[in-house]
């Protein structure tokens, strides 16, 4: 084997290790939000791993490869902040909070509308 032929495995594995470790967390944690960081690290580091292992296993495919991953590490937190913005906006609640730093801040009447209609649901 050469080097680059090992190289390219190595980074293969460390990518599907961190989809394994993401796809316990996700079936592991409680709430919403600690499931969209679950996937967000699993996805962006996993991808990462696995293109720039292609990208060492197939050199002639190279900046084709690392232009995705260069896409992917760009575009996969921002994607995870909008879907966790979205869930905290439509009122789902966290588990167990230690603190919300955007209570209050964040359209509180909306929130306050759906907490009151989720509270109205609850007493019927």
């Amino acid at each position: 084997m050469l080097w680059n032929e090992i190289i390219g495995l190595l980074a293969i594995l460390i990518g599907c290790f961190f989809y394994f470790v993401g796809v316990l967390g996700f079936a592991r944690f409680g709430d919403v939000y600690l499931r969209i960081q679950s996937a967000s690290i699993a996805s962006t580091l996993g991808i990462a791993g696995l293109l720039v292992g292609a990208a060492f296993l197939t050199p002639s495919s190279a900046p084709l490869v690392i232009a995705w991953a260069a896409f992917m590490l760009m575009t996969s937190p921002v994607a995870s902040h909008a879907i966790a913005a979205a869930a905290y906006r439509s009122g789902v609640k966290m588990k167990d909070p230690v603190r919300n730093d955007l209570e209050g801040v964040v359209m509180p009447s909306v929130l306050a509308a759906k907490n009151t209609e989720l509270e109205s649901e609850k007493s019927e």
